[in-house]
C-alpha cells in the first residue's frame, strides 16, 4: 500500500507541473478542455463541486470568444465590449489561464506553462495574428474571466465544514457508516452530509435551484408501498458486496462509474467534435452548453437531496424493521459495494451528470454516435458504447449495482436532467440571427 500511495502521489504531481500535450487539429477550446479536466483531477476536487469548475472555465471561455464574435447571445458577460480587432483565440486562453488560476492557485506553474504553449501555438500558425491582436485578446480573456469569477464567487456556495447531520426518523437520511481501517475492524462513524448550500447555490442558466424539483417525495419512495419495498429488494439484492446475483461485469462498470462523470463526458464531447470537425466557434459553445448544464443539474439535485432528505440503502435495509413495511426484511450487516457518498439519496449526482449530458450530446450530434472512454478513479478500463443514452443508461444501473441507490432515484434524476438539458438548449448562447446550432 505504501508503495501504490507513493506512485499516485508522484503520478498527480507530475500531472501538475506538466502541460496538456495539444493534439494534432485540437482548437484553444478542446486543449484548454484537457487542461480544465487535469486541473480538477489535480486538486482532487470532490465530485460534488466539479461541474460547477468546469462550467466557469467554459463560460469565461465561451463570453471571451463570443464577445468578440457576436454570433450567440452571451451566456453572463453582457455589459463589457472587447477593443476592436482582439484575437479571438487569445481571448480564450486567457479567459481559460485565468479563471483557472483563480480556481486553482497552488497549479499556477502548470497553467502558466500551458498558456505559454497555447500562445506559442497562435504565433506559430500560417494565419499569425499580429501582436497589437493578441494583446488585445489577452486583455479582454482576462476582463470576462475577472467578471466570471466575481459572479460566481457570488453564487452562495460554501465549502465550509457542514453541520448537517439529518435526522433519526425512518425514511431520512442520517451519516452512513465508512469502511473499516482494516479488514474485520470496526466500522468507522459516517461524516456530516455533504456540500448542503450546494442546494441553494445560483444556477448558471435555470432559473432557481427548486425550478425542476418533484412536488413530493415520488410515491415509489413511500415506506409501506410495495414500489418502495420492490426496488428496497432489487438493491438489496444486487447491491451488497458479495452477491451472485451482480455479474462481473456489472461490478467492472459500478466501479467505473464511481466517481464524477464529468471528466467522461467532456472527452466524449471532444471526441464527436473531432470526429464531426467542429470549428472553435462551435466547440467555445458546446462545451459552455455541455458544462453548465451539467452544473445547473447538479445543483438541482443537491437542492431534492436535501429537500427531500431520503435514507440511503445502508441505512434502510439495516433498519429496515423501522420502516412500517412487511415486504423489506432488516440485515443488520449488509454492506454496499461501493462506500455511500455522505448526502441524500435521492436524487442521484451521478445520473444528474450522465442523463443530462447525454441527452444535450444526443440533441447536438445524434443517436448514431459511438462513445469509449476511461474513468479517473478506474484506471486502466475502456469502455464502449453505441451511443451517449446507452453509456448514461450504464451509469444508470451502475448506482444500483453498487448499492447505494434506489431505481426511482435514478429514474428521476434521468428525466429531470433530459428536461434541464433541454431548458439551457433553448435559453442559453442562443444563434443571435436565425435558428439552429
Amino acid at each position: 500500500m505504501r508503495k501504490l500511495t507513493g506512485t499516485l502521489m508522484i503520478a498527480f504531481a507530475l500531472a501538475a507541473t506538466t502541460p496538456v500535450v495539444r493534439a494534432d487539429g485540437d482548437d484553444e477550446a478542446l486543449y484548454w478542455n484537457n487542461v480544465v479536466l487535469r486541473s480538477i483531477q489535480t486538486a482532487a476536487t470532490p465530485g460534488a463541486l466539479q461541474a460547477r469548475q468546469a462550467a466557469i472555465v467554459h463560460v469565461a471561455m465561451f463570453d471571451a470568444f463570443n464577445g468578440i464574435e457576436r454570433r450567440y447571445t452571451q451566456i453572463h458577460v453582457t455589459d463589457l465590449s472587447p477593443r476592436r480587432g482582439a484575437s479571438r483565440r487569445a481571448a480564450i486562453v486567457q479567459a481559460a489561464y485565468a479563471s483557472l488560476v483563480a480556481l486553482f492557485p497552488s497549479q499556477i506553474d502548470a497553467l502558466t506553462g500551458d498558456r505559454e504553449a497555447s500562445l506559442a501555438a497562435i504565433a506559430a500558425d500560417d494565419a499569425v495574428e499580429d501582436s497589437e491582436s493578441i494583446a488585445r485578446g489577452l486583455e479582454w480573456g482576462q476582463r470576462v474571466a475577472e467578471e466570471i469569477i466575481a459572479w460566481r464567487s457570488a453564487d452562495g456556495l460554501s465549502t465550509a465544514p457542514s453541520t448537517y447531520f439529518g435526522s433519526l426518523t425512518p425514511g431520512k437520511w442520517r451519516p452512513t457508516p465508512r469502511p473499516p481501517l482494516m479488514p474485520g475492524g470496526p466500522e468507522l462513524p459516517g461524516l456530516p452530509g455533504g456540500f448542503p448550500t450546494l442546494a441553494t447555490t445560483t444556477p448558471f442558466v435555470i432559473p432557481s435551484p427548486s425550478s425542476f424539483r418533484s412536488p413530493t417525495l415520488p410515491p415509489a419512495l413511500t415506506l409501506t408501498s410495495a414500489q418502495y419495498a420492490a426496488e428496497f429488494n432489487e438493491v438489496k439484492l444486487v447491491g451488497e458486496a458479495v452477491t451472485l446475483a451482480r455479474t462481473a461485469d456489472q461490478t467492472v462498470a459500478a466501479r467505473f462509474w464511481a466517481g464524477t462523470a464529468a471528466g467522461f463526458w467532456n472527452r466524449a464531447a471532444a471526441a464527436a467534435s473531432r470526429e464531426r470537425h467542429l470549428t472553435l466557434s462551435d466547440n467555445a459553445r458546446l462545451f459552455a452548453l455541455l458544462n453548465v448544464a451539467i452544473a445547473d443539474a447538479v445543483i438541482s439535485c443537491w437542492d431534492a437531496k436535501y429537500f427531500f432528505e431520503f435514507w440511503r440503502p445502508i441505512t434502510a435495509i439495516r433498519l429496515a424493521d423501522t420502516d412500517g413495511n412487511p415486504a423489506t426484511d432488516p440485515q443488520p450487516t449488509w454492506t454496499p459495494l461501493l462506500t455511500t457518498p455522505n448526502y441524500p439519496e435521492y436524487d442521484s449526482g451521478q445520473q444528474s451528470n450522465s442523463g443530462t449530458a447525454a441527452s444535450l450530446l444526443t440533441a447536438y450530434f445524434g443517436s448514431q454516435m459511438p462513445v469509449e472512454g476511461f474513468a479517473e478513479g478506474f484506471p486502466g478500463v475502456t469502455r464502449s458504447f453505441a451511443n451517449f443514452r446507452a453509456a448514461a443508461d450504464e451509469a444508470y444501473m451502475a448506482r444500483i449495482w453498487s448499492g447505494i441507490h434506489f431505481r426511482t432515484a435514478m429514474e428521476d434524476a434521468k428525466m429531470r436532467g433530459h428536461r434541464i438539458a433541454t431548458y439551457v438548449l433553448a435559453h442559453a448562447a442562443q444563434r443571435v440571427n436565425g435558428n439552429g446550432k
